[in-house]
Formats: C-alpha cells, sequence, structure tokens
C-alpha cells in the first residue's frame, strides 16, 4: 500500500485487507505500545456502553486477533468475531468464534444479533452508509451498536501533540516493530472519516437512534454508539 496514496472502492478493501494481513503478528504489541495500553480501558467502556445482558449475542467487526472478542467473553457475552483478514484471524493469541466476511455483507440473518462492536476500523470500510445499513440488518430492535474510533482532541495544544505523536511517532513505532508503509498509511486514513455530525446522521438514517459520540483520555479516541429503532 501506497502510505501517500488513500484508495477508494475495490482497491481500499483489497490494500487494507493485504495491509492487516502483513502487519498481524506484531499488531497487539504495537497496539498496546502506541495507546500506553488505554486501548484496554476503552474497550471496557464500550462494552459497558452497550447495556446489554449476559448471554446476549454480540458480534465484533473487524475483530482483528480477538481483543474486543475477549472482553466481551469476560463480561458473559455470546460473541462472533469477523474480519476480512486471514492474517489477523490467524494471528490470535487464543481460540474464539470467529469467521473471515466482509463488514459490509454480514453473514448473519436478520435482526439475530442483540449487539455489534468495532475497534478502530470504521475509517477502513469501504463507505459508511451501506456499512451502517448492515448494521440495521442484523441487529434486532433495541440491540446496541458500539464503535471505537481515533479522534482529535478538542484542545488545540493538544490537538498539536497529539498530531506530532499520531503523524510522526507512531509511524516510527510501527515502522521499527512491525510493518513502516502500513504504519505511515495508518494516521493518514483519519482523512477517510466523515465529520462527527455527518457520522451520526449517516447511523440515524440507517435506522438507529439514541446516537451519541463521548470523546475519551482527552479526546484522543472517540466511542460511538446507538440503538437500532424498535
Amino acid at each position: 500500500m501506497d502510505p501517500d496514496h488513500l484508495p477508494t472502492g475495490d482497491d481500499k478493501v483489497a490494500a487494507v485487507r493485504s495491509m492487516f494481513d502483513a502487519i498481524a503478528p506484531r499488531y497487539d504489541l504495537v497496539n498496546r505500545i502506541m495507546t500506553f495500553r488505554m486501548d484496554v480501558g476503552w474497550r471496557r467502556r464500550t462494552v459497558s456502553a452497550l447495556g446489554l445482558t449476559p448471554g446476549s449475542l454480540v458480534a465484533d467487526l473487524a475483530c482483528g486477533t480477538g481483543d474486543f472478542c475477549f472482553e466481551l467473553s469476560d463480561r458473559g457475552f455470546r460473541v462472533i468475531g469477523v474480519d476480512m483478514s486471514f492474517g489477523m484471524l490467524a494471528a490470535a493469541p487464543r481460540p474464539f468464534v470467529r469467521v473471515q466476511g466482509d463488514a459490509l455483507c454480514l453473514p448473519f440473518a436478520d435482526g439475530v444479533l442483540d449487539g455489534v462492536t468495532c475497534g478502530f476500523a470504521l475509517r477502513n470500510f469501504e463507505s459508511l452508509p451501506p456499512f451502517f445499513a448492515e448494521l440495521a440488518r442484523v441487529v434486532r430492535p433495541g440491540g446496541r451498536i458500539g464503535f471505537l474510533e481515533v479522534a482529535t482532541p478538542p484542545n488545540p495544544v493538544l490537538a498539536f501533540g497529539h498530531g506530532v505523536y499520531f503523524g510522526r511517532i507512531v509511524p516510527l513505532v510501527g515502522g521499527a516493530l512491525s510493518n513502516a508503509e502500513a504504519y505511515r498509511y495508518l494516521p493518514k486514513s483519519v482523512a477517510y472519516l466523515p465529520e462527527p455530525a455527518v457520522l451520526l446522521d449517516q447511523m440515524r438514517s440507517a435506522g438507529f437512534s439514541d446516537t451519541r459520540r463521548q470523546l475519551l483520555s482527552a479526546g484522543i479516541s472517540q466511542l460511538i454508539s446507538g440503538t437500532r429503532n424498535r
């Protein structure tokens, strides 16, 4: 993948799959280092924000090596992970129920899921409106969705520091420990994300209410949630 070029359409799908296959072996290690393990707490916040009862069926999309799936399982949920990168699925540190698949064409019947989670992958999907439409198909009325994604701190000083860290330090760390090209691309991929108001409006248009956006850790990440309309 050319880190200076943001692909679209089928080219984006192929490039993202190839990139994650390449970085899978050390993905978890790099994540922990880059976020100073704050990603662990962010996932816990997201699972709590679902507000679902133990035993609920939750799919984690773009599940990677299973971090969200393990957290959900530890909290008593029935979990299925979905990811289009076989390399990520194969690099999981321990077994979990998972399937290779496309988040825009999920292998689930209508209304079968109680909830959906997704961590730091919205910007990697081919397009968000069809993704939200697919979620509306597979999540039951009253079901919940929760996403983690990167964000920019509202404080200008913090935003500057975060920009330097995310744009310069992260590629250096990622390059030293994993794949330099991939970790130069990932900060640039934030450009795929729509403005927060647009993203929430896309969710509402697809059939989700109670849409909310919460900034975490002074605004370096965000938790986005919603409820499937009844």
